[in-house]
């Protein structure tokens, strides 16, 4: 059984950097799709990033595209998303999320971690 735990949010102010980390317990293969979500309360929730396990390809939300990276440590099984130049538009609740499937849908997206909340404010 495979297991995601996001780690990383907090309050930041706008203009900061925050990194979140996603850890998974159990095999991951390395045909994966690894990604990242958010969502704002009464909104739905909104495709960020993802990426191939094996290999590079990512891809962006055109809203984080040139601030946000992801990034992977595979001897950890841990895959990042640093966030940078942070707005008050970027607060919500991020979610890391594995598939088999390169795509920006979430019902392609089979596992999926808790939550963490990000804020940015001044």
């Amino acid at each position: 059984q495979v297991q995601l735990r996001e780690s990383g949010g907090g309050l930041v102010q706008p203009g900061g950097s925050l990194t979140l980390s996603c850890s998974a317990s159990g095999r991951i293969l390395s045909s994966w799709i690894v990604g990242w979500f958010r969502q704002d309360p009464g909104k739905e929730r909104e495709f960020v990033a993802m990426r191939r396990w094996a290999g590079h390809s990512p891809y962006y939300a055109d809203s984080v595209k040139d601030r946000f990276i992801i990034s992977l440590e595979k001897g950890k099984n841990t895959w990042l998303l640093q966030m940078n130049n942070l707005s008050p538009d970027d607060t919500a609740v991020y979610y890391c999320a594995a598939g088999s499937e390169y795509s920006q849908r979430l019902s392609d997206y089979k596992y999926w971690g808790q939550g963490t909340q990000v804020t940015v404010s001044s």
